[in-house]
């Protein structure tokens, strides 16, 4: 039934999202959409919290007004509570159905926050009222422990952006609009064993990014990767203490992880790390984690680029999973020569290729115990400089290589480069040799796109887990000796080790030749006929 319940919510929400597709481009009218997704969920789980505080009292949060003796006692109680257990407060006025009922015409015409408008007119404009409203769900974090957490989380809505509209009355209207589709939606919240709304919310975010060309990269990572990622890291894993993605997006890959222990062990995530350059995109994050019931205290995702500005310098992490800008440029500075993260490599990565810069740094925050996977363009396994001397070390020096997984070309969103998965442990419990898989030719084209599928996320997942050796797919390489990858100088280029060689069938050359001297003869029978014919008709022969 959950199934049925996620598909039907992820088309209601689709539905309410076109609602704004014909007024912006896909990645801004996505950041209004998500968000108010976002405050009909923090709205929903406050009436919910309260309603169960107020329960002994037989009276419901929205009832709590100033008509009702100690309302004000009662406010204060509940908001006391909810900002230690929820991280954020919201007045009954200020709920997402109530605004929306005002919006729309259905409400009592009050000010919320003490304005006159001269005796009407004000019922249905709320654009004044629900832009302070998502300024005071920060607001009520002033000071405490989430206030990090929830610092500019709706900047990017900005409700009186003439994109929403041309003037006040008209973006009005679509937000009023919006707010009342989404009114009617059910979100499954009491449901405490689904979650339908943040499996709706990725699909969303997925959605999204499928329009979005090359921006989508900045945010997403296709689902397929994803599941090859978390399935990699969570291998022999019933709990993980901490996962940390320093490139994260939107967040999905952590949550991704967390989604396959459970699904694997019914074991959890204790603990989520994330840093993100981009603003928006840090937003977005913060907002997925909430939606999908992690708590404010498990999650700390910093917002700053991480090569340049590491925010969890000192931490280790058991799981690190992440899908890097592919060939991203960085300072390289010389001053990085004494920075923990590369110094003892002897180079730095490239200014114009930050991949192995990406790979020293995840390396440096793996736990001794921990297992990490990450996403590069092919060219990183073979280029040679700096880059060749960095692999060299981590495979010679350190022998952290544990896996090469070679994908099929087309998979990302605004790219159409054959990337990897490099596969890393500092503890290996196969010291002597790396395991290559070449599953570039294992997908299926689904138009324009490259898609994987179940059969082919399995595949992977199963050679690797089991280490097995299939001809023309997978094989163990030892680090020395005759084909090894000292005998290759490092090179990991994937044809090297896995021999895709397909053997075209043998051609019959005499039985070939002794074809066309028989199509020549019929030629030459069909030539004399045809003049034939022509002489009699005493016309001219067309050779």
């Amino acid at each position: 039934m959950s199934e049925d319940q996620k598909r039907v919510l992820e088309t209601q929400l689709w539905n309410v999202a076109n609602t704004l597709r014909g007024k912006m481009n896909a990645d801004e009218f996505r950041d209004y959409i998500l968000g108010f997704i976002f405050y009909k969920y923090l709205s929903e789980k406050m009436e919910m919290f309260a309603d169960g505080i107020l329960k002994q009292d037989k009276i419901k949060f929205r009832d709590v007004n100033p008509t009702i003796e100690d309302s004000q006692d009662y406010l204060d109680a509940i908001q006391e509570e909810a900002l230690g257990k929820l991280g954020y407060f919201l007045k009954p006025e200020e709920l997402f159905a109530e605004v929306s009922k005002r919006g729309n015409g259905n409400g009592d015409e009050i000010d919320l926050f003490g304005a006159s408008d001269g005796g009407g007119g004000r019922t249905n404009f709320i654009i004044e009222d629900l832009q302070k409203i998502l300024t005071n769900i920060q607001l009520s974090t002033m000071g405490t422990e989430s206030e990090e957490d929830f610092d500019n989380l709706f900047e990017d809505m900005d409700l009186n952006s003439t994109k929403l509209g041309k003037n006040p009355e008209a973006r009005n209207e679509i937000i009023a609009k919006v707010l009342a589709h989404l009114d009617k939606i059910d979100f499954k919240l009491h449901d405490t064993e689904l979650d339908v709304l943040g499996d709706a919310y990725e699909y969303l975010i997925g959605q999204f990014a499928s329009g979005a060309g090359k921006k989508a990269g900045e945010f997403y990572t296709p689902q397929e990767v994803s599941k090859i990622l978390a399935k990699i890291v969570t291998t022999g894993k019933q709990k993980l203490r901490s996962v940390y993605d320093p490139t994260c997006g939107s967040g999905s890959l952590l949550l991704r992880v967390a989604k396959e222990v459970k699904e694997q062990s019914g074991g959890s995530v204790n603990d989520f790390y994330g840093q993100e350059m981009n603003r928006t995109t840090y937003n977005l994050a913060r907002m997925n984690m909430i939606l999908h019931g992690v708590h404010y205290r498990q999650f700390d995702i910093k917002q700053e680029d991480t090569l340049e500005r590491p925010q969890h310098v000192g931490k280790t992490f058991e799981a690190i999973v992440a899908n890097p800008p592919f060939s991203a440029q960085w300072s390289a500075s010389p001053l990085f020569m004494s920075d923990d993260r590369f110094s003892q490599y002897g180079r730095l990565a490239p200014s114009s290729k930050a991949d192995f810069a990406f790979v020293q740094h995840m390396i440096h925050h793996l736990a001794e115990n921990g297992t990490m996977a990450l996403v590069l363009p092919h060219g990183a396994l073979f280029r040679g400089g700096a880059e060749q001397q960095i692999r060299t070390y981590l495979i010679e020096n350190r022998n952290y290589l544990d896996a090469v997984i070679g994908l099929p070309a087309n998979i990302f969103y605004g790219t159409s480069i054959p990337t990897c998965i490099l596969v890393f442990k500092k503890c290996r419990e196969n010291p002597d040799e790396v395991l290559f898989i070449d599953a570039s030719q294992h997908y299926e084209k689904v138009k324009t796109q490259n898609i994987l599928r179940a059969e082919h996320i399995d595949k992977i997942i199963d050679a690797y887990r089991n280490r097995t050796e299939t001809p023309k797919y997978s094989r163990r390489v030892a680090l020395r000796g005759n084909n090894s990858i000292a005998a290759n100088d490092y090179n990991l280029n994937i044809p090297r080790y896995v021999d895709t060689f397909e053997a075209e069938e043998s051609i019959d050359i005499e039985g070939i030749a002794q074809k066309i001297k028989a199509l020549d003869a019929q030629m030459r029978d069909t030539d004399q006929t045809i003049a034939a014919f022509c002489a009699e008709l005493n016309i001219e022969t067309p050779f």
